[in-house]
């Protein structure tokens, strides 16, 4: 089932149960019309979308960024109001982390629970294969890591994030490198994207309080270079990604291949889901 349109609810693979989830029913005023919804609307819509699949009982895979943040408050509000017991979070980030205790959800760790139900995490792009860039926001190692050990994985996003190509924003894909030698391991990268017209590879940074550039500096206490693409990543992206991985200095990349299970978009006309 591909593009399926729902005005209510997402159907993703079974019958929607309205009536076990009437508990979980918004009771605010009414929405606002489609056309006044701002991309943080959007961004909620379909991240409330993602939690109505959370069961109680489940270890879930906690995202990163803006869009996920969504999914934390509501997981916590129907904790706090009993819709959902003995729910475990493994977070993707300290950021993560300390959101997800900030409302209440309990925390554990792959070490304890090796698979994971479900995952839910945005995206920074979307293609039509449901191939992602993941990772703008630094966290890219441990949600490709959750991910990974996870049964399913749900996409969240807004329209903006689909692309035709990964890379195709023309915004950062994202590479985890170790410090040690960072500037041989960004040379490496230029040389291996010689080819591509409009090819360009920067250390991310970020300035102090003094206003000093600072390399920026992830989770893991890696560096992060940002791969740009002036038209998207060409080729076979399986070959691209091991030929990334094949440098020692290289610890991950952004691009998530195969991974998301579903993804939902929250666009100016309703709310899609497109499942492989």
């Amino acid at each position: 089932m591909r593009g399926a349109f729902y005005p209510q609810a997402l159907d993703l693979g079974h019958p929607f149960p309205h009536h076990l989830f009437a508990d979980r029913l918004p009771v605010s005023p009414p929405a606002p019309t489609v056309a006044a919804l701002s991309q943080d609307d959007l961004k909620r819509i379909a991240a409330h979308r993602a939690v109505d699949l959370v069961e109680s009982g489940m270890v879930l895979g906690l995202g990163t960024g803006s869009t996920t943040a969504h999914a934390l408050d509501r997981l916590g509000d129907l904790r706090r109001r009993g819709a959902l017991r003995d729910i475990v979070g493994i977070p993707t980030s300290l950021k993560t982390a300390a959101h997800a205790t900030a409302v209440g959800i309990p925390l554990s760790d792959l070490d304890a629970h090796p698979v994971v139900d479900l995952s839910i995490d945005g995206a920074d792009e979307v293609d039509p294969a449901l191939n992602l860039v993941k990772g703008r926001g630094g966290s890219l190692l441990r949600e490709k890591m959750i991910e990974g050990a996870s049964r399913r994985f749900v996409v969240i996003v807004d329209e903006s994030k689909l692309v035709t190509c990964l890379g195709g924003s023309g915004l950062a894909v994202p590479v985890e490198v170790v410090p040690f030698c960072w500037k041989y391991t960004l040379g490496q990268l230029e040389r291996l994207f010689d080819n591509d017209s409009g090819f360009y590879a920067k250390l991310r940074t970020f300035s102090d309080k003094e206003g000093v550039e600072m390399p920026f500096v992830t989770d893991n206490s890696n560096y992060i270079i940002d791969l740009y693409f002036e038209k998207g990543i060409g080729g076979d992206l399986d070959v691209v990604s091991d030929s990334i991985l094949r440098f020692p200095g290289v610890v991950e990349h952004g691009m998530f291949l195969g991974m998301a299970t579903s993804v939902i978009v929250a666009g100016k006309n309703g709310v899609t889901v497109t499942m492989k």
